[in-house]
């Protein structure tokens, strides 16, 4: 059975859309958590996709409490455990395998572990997750999708990720099954790069105020 489900509802439903990003250092970390802050974000996913990561996601949690630092992208026990260490407050995972779901039993850090076909929604309900990823979220169906997975798994909610952009994210914001959105549109990786953090304020502001 999972651990802290209400706590991982706390999070995604602080906001309507999770930032989800790849950082190159701990102090771009920390200063594109500070224009989230003030843009209205209350949390951010940072991926395990840079070497920097780990470092990055220690120094959110230390430096920026006012915001929810979570591990994105965490693909093996290690990973899951690596951040954990570093102080993640919730882990995410495209996919799910026995292994990461072992990793996080008993763990402070929820999971949020992916799934979207039929057979793997069941599997999850099986070990008890009703609060789950679903990406990519665009290449396989989209909010038509989900839409079509509401009546047969009415107790599921999703934070799809994987082309929500702008132009679609009140279609998924829309649905009953959708707590929130996973997007990246909000930190640009070349604002992010140039230091242009007002932008990145200025679009988590735009993101903060989307209603379903």
């Amino acid at each position: 059975m999972p651990q802290n489900v209400q706590a991982l509802l706390t999070v995604l439903e602080a906001q309507p859309v999770m930032p989800v990003v790849a950082v190159g250092s701990a102090a771009e970390a920390v200063d594109l958590s500070r224009a989230l802050v003030e843009g209205g974000i209350r949390a951010i996913e940072i991926t395990l996709r840079t070497p920097a990561a780990l470092d990055a996601i220690r120094a959110v949690v230390a430096e920026v409490p006012e915001i929810v630092c979570g591990a994105g992208t965490v693909l093996s026990p290690k990973q899951f455990d690596d951040a954990e260490a570093a102080g993640a407050k919730f882990v995410v995972s495209p996919g799910a395998t026995m292994e990461v779901l072992d990793a996080a039993k008993g763990s402070p850090a929820p999971l949020l572990p992916g799934a979207a076909t039929p057979s793997e929604l069941m599997a999850m309900l099986e070990e008890g997750y009703e609060v789950l990823k679903f990406f990519p979220a665009e290449q396989l169906g989209g909010a038509a999708y989900l839409k079509a997975l509401a009546p047969v798994f009415p107790q599921v909610r999703f934070c799809p990720t994987g082309g929500v952009s702008p132009a679609n994210v009140r279609d998924y914001l829309s649905l009953p099954n959708v707590v929130c959105v996973g997007g990246s549109w909000i930190a640009p990786k070349d604002a992010v790069a140039a230091g242009r953090f007002d932008e990145v304020t200025r679009l988590a502001r735009e993101a903060a105020g989307l209603k379903a």
